[in-house]
């Protein structure tokens, strides 16, 4: 009994087998099959990861959750609401409405009568007169019939994924106490915020990438001189994007975290190697929490004990927030050198355990740091794919020497980017500006439009170090962070109507 019922089961697999294989590439089903595949496979590795790590501990047994729990995450994941059936949707839906538009436009050339058509195959003629007027009426292309129906598919796939179970905890920002004035705890957006910036964002730039390609084909006509035209204005669009963009991610990493994703804090806090307090300090001077001669603050002084050099050095209430003799009398009270002339925080304090003197130096070992943790992370990029798919190419100089240049040139462009930042930050808080301009306060040039904001703009040109493609690979990467970063925080994690709306 049972044989016969696993050799109908086995001829209904083999069936539907053939059946798929025998459609075309470009098939509706077909694509929808990849899609779902790949979609699963992207959301459920970062789901079961957790469960998988958490079975080697007892502790971790115990914080995953169990079976329970697992149970729960695969329902989410594998239901209609999960990311794999929402992206077969938007991208599988699509291509099935574009197959059916043109199934009910091909049923008004079927010569049939009336009465030799069944009334389904009526409605479907009726149907597609209906979509021939209005493509007539409308000029609808090709083009622009793809667009509307995979703009309807990933509505219904947007609504989808916005219907998703919010997480009940709060994430929160890894700050300690005490908590500058206007730093938020909460860093906890809506599910489909960065999915939807992502979008946006290569929305956009296939929209510039026309434009450009329509201005290059006018200024310069010729297949060969159009390319070269196209390819000299997307890189210097790429360059301009992503200073744009770093210069608003570092500064609202230095002041505004919580518009920020939390995992991209934690990764420039770990690259810039940077305390902590020194950060709230920077957002307690914005503030008004620290002025100098005025106002002084326990962070500042615990970093200066913690780094072995007198407390005094930190206490902004005395530290002279001018230059002149009279900054110099009170350096050569505390005992601080190579201030003369000018006043604010020492520079020993500002480069922390890295360099207590030489501003150049600070700057040159932190970017030897970041150049050396750059290359951790760029190798493996560069080298994995080759790995899993032509390993015996290792072996030949021909493809391993462009690879390995490439990890270095990557690694150089992310030690120029750290090591501008502190150069520029010591530039015009100690080296030259302040000495040019001695009546200007220290609470500016410590400010927010100070060293801080001459850092941010300094580091963006390191892009030019990268070679064109990963520019632009880099600008689509930083641009979605710095799309959010202008969003208000309250209103972008409401999850209120107003900001569903905007996201569809």
């Amino acid at each position: 009994m049972a044989k016969p019922f696993s050799q109908t089961v086995m001829k209904a697999i083999n069936a539907v087998e053939d059946y798929l294989l025998s459609l075309p590439q470009d098939h509706p089903l077909q694509i929808s099959l990849r899609t779902y595949g790949l979609a699963l496979s992207l959301s459920l590795a970062p789901v079961l990861l957790p469960f998988i790590t958490a079975a080697t501990s007892r502790r971790g047994r115990a914080r995953s959750g169990g079976l329970e729990a697992l149970r729960r995450a695969l329902k989410q994941e594998l239901g209609v609401r999960g990311l794999a059936f929402a992206i077969t949707t938007a991208i599988g839906g699509g291509a099935f409405l574009q197959h059916f538009w043109r199934v009910l436009e091909g049923e008004v050339d079927d010569k049939r009568s009336s009465d030799e058509r069944t009334p389904l195959s009526n409605t479907f003629r009726a149907a597609g007169e209906v979509l021939r007027r209005l493509s007539a009426v409308c000029n609808l292309t090709p083009a622009w019939k793809t667009f509307i129906c995979n703009a309807g598919t990933s509505l219904i796939a947007l609504i989808l994924l916005q219907g998703r179970k919010r997480a009940s905890r709060q994430a929160s920002i890894p700050l300690t106490p005490p908590f500058p004035a206007g730093v938020s705890r909460s860093n906890t957006p809506p599910p489909t915020l960065d999915l939807t910036l992502l979008m946006f964002v290569r929305a956009m730039d296939a929209g510039v990438q026309a434009c450009l390609s329509k201005y290059a084909s006018a200024v310069c006509p010729g297949m060969e001189q159009d390319a070269k035209a196209r390819r000299k204005l997307t890189r210097h669009s790429d360059a301009l994007f992503f200073w744009i963009c770093s210069a608003r991610i570092m500064w609202c990493f230095f002041y505004e975290p919580e518009r920020l994703p939390r995992s991209y804090v934690k990764w420039i806090t770990s690259i810039a190697d940077i305390d902590s307090r020194l950060v709230y300090a920077l957002r307690a001077i914005r503030n008004g929490e620290i002025i100098y001669g005025t106002k002084g603050s326990k962070l500042l002084i615990s970093m200066a004990q913690d780094m072995g050099i007198p407390k005094s050095w930190g206490d902004a209430a005395i530290l002279p927030p001018h230059g002149g003799p009279a900054a110099d009398h009170v350096w050569k009270m505390l005992g601080v050198p190579g201030r003369n002339g000018i006043g604010g925080l020492p520079c020993e304090i500002v480069h922390g355990s890295m360099d207590k003197k030489s501003c150049t130096a600070n700057a040159t070992r932190r970017g030897a740091k970041a150049f050396l943790e750059a290359l951790a992370l760029y190798v493996p990029i560069h080298f994995l794919p080759l790995i899993l798919t032509r390993p015996s190419a290792l072996f030949h100089l021909r493809t391993l020497l462009p690879r390995l240049l490439s990890a270095l040139r990557s690694a150089t462009f992310l030690s120029t980017f750290v090591s501008s930042i502190w150069i520029f930050v010591c530039f015009t808080r100690t080296l030259f500006l302040p000495r040019l301009f001695p009546s200007v306060s220290h609470n500016f040039w410590d400010g927010p439009f100070g060293c801080i904001m001459a850092g941010c703009l300094a580091c963006g040109p390191s892009i030019w170090i990268e070679e064109g493609r990963r520019r632009g690979e880099m600008a689509l990467y930083v641009l979605p962070r710095a799309v959010r970063s202008c969003l208000s925080p309250g209103w972008a994690r409401s999850g209120n109507t107003s900001a569903m709306i905007a996201e569809r």
